[in-house]
């Protein structure tokens, strides 16, 4: 029953997510991200739309977490690269919880719909402890590039200083090996 209601007021749901999402930005980004619906002038707006439909989808339909990751990572890719905690990063997805509350709390109330709702917000947390781990993964890879470039730099410096020292070499002084100097 409960099912039948998400998706009957599945539009208002996700308009309402939409501008709960949006309400997380700072005002200039929120208002652009409002404005501009060319989905290649704004590939951010596109991704979100996309993924919390998705999500939405995906949480009706009781789909397992791999489904659900595809969704939450390319929202949450977008998220871990901006200027966003952890928590601000996936607080989204509690949002939908208080969005079907205020939209569809009378009707579960009205027909007793508790268990089932009940059921929905538990899958909804078990959504947000998946987002939380795509986050960490995608902090971790964007750490991992940073460590790379750094490591890049410094071979290209050491390469500009006049080339590059060889395994085990210490500021010009060579390692004895077998009482051979290499």
């Amino acid at each position: 029953m409960l099912i039948e209601l998400l998706s009957q007021k599945k539009a208002v749901i996700l308009e309402k997510w939409f501008h709960a999402v949006l309400e997380t930005y700072p005002a200039d980004t929120a208002k652009f991200l409002k404005k501009e619906k060319d989905r290649f002038a704004n590939p951010v707006r596109h991704t979100v739309l996309q993924g919390i439909e998705g999500l939405y989808e995906a949480l009706i339909k009781g789909e397992d977490p791999p489904i659900i990751n595809e969704f939450l990572e390319n929202i949450i890719k977008i998220r871990s690269v901006q200027d966003f905690s952890p928590s601000q990063a996936i607080n989204f997805i509690f949002f939908l919880k208080k969005i079907i509350n205020e939209t569809l709390g009378k009707e579960i109330h009205k027909k007793q719909l508790y268990k089932e709702m009940l059921d929905l917000e538990e899958r909804i947390d078990t959504m947000a402890l998946l987002a939380f781990d795509v986050y960490l993964n995608c902090r971790e890879k964007i750490y991992e590039l940073r460590i790379n470039e750094l490591k890049s730099q410094k071979e290209f410096a050491f390469r500009l200083m006049g080339g590059r020292k060889k395994r085990g070499e210490k500021n010009n002084e060579k390692i004895v090996e077998n009482g051979e100097i290499s």
